[in-house]
């Protein structure tokens, strides 16, 4: 029983990343899309800092986890549907968390570089690319994925984690990201 609840907990995590991809993608950037996801996400790439209210988060995640653990608990049971959606939630989470830092925080290890790019390439090359935060994965399986080598980062809206005193890049960054426009 409790092997179960960690393989929904696992698989709640794991739709997270799919529902991440769908939501940028679809919800995000169509261009007949209407409504706040697309308005605020629109911001997002807009202002360099943006990024959504929780009083603005807060209702709709909470509408995804009750739907989800009662779909999932329908069909396995109350605490099989609370274990995939608290999987759900944590990787939901971890998202906020880790598109945050990308904005604000410079990388700690290789793998934060490398989402960085994935993501930035999203952000100032081309928006119909590279939508996953977390994972590159379903960029590659929906063939939207480029890979980043040098992103050319528009002065007005470069992170503050890379650039040097005097609003240039940082050697260390160099490799990867030049000032553009």
């Amino acid at each position: 029983m409790m092997l179960v609840k960690m393989l929904l907990v696992f698989l709640g995590a794991f739709i997270w990343t799919f529902l991440e991809y769908v939501i940028h993608r679809f919800r995000g950037h169509n261009k007949n899309g209407r409504g706040i996801i697309r308005k605020e996400h629109l911001q997002h790439h807009a202002q360099a800092h943006y990024f959504v209210q929780l009083y603005k988060k807060v209702p709709l995640a909470f509408g995804v986890l009750c739907a989800s653990t009662l779909l999932v608990g329908s069909i396995g049971g109350i605490a099989n549907g609370l274990a995939f959606s608290f999987g759900l939630a944590g990787m939901y989470f971890i998202y906020e968390l880790t598109h945050r830092a990308f904005h604000v925080r410079e990388p700690y290890i290789r793998y934060g570089l490398k989402m960085r790019k994935h993501h930035f390439y999203h952000h100032f090359v081309n928006p119909k690319n590279n939508h996953g935060v977390t994972t590159a994965l379903w960029d590659r399986i929906f063939k939207t994925y480029e890979h980043a080598v040098q992103i050319s980062v528009p002065s007005k809206l470069a992170m503050q984690w890379l650039l040097e005193d005097d609003n240039h890049i940082k050697n260390k960054y160099s490799a990867h990201f030049k000032m553009g426009r």
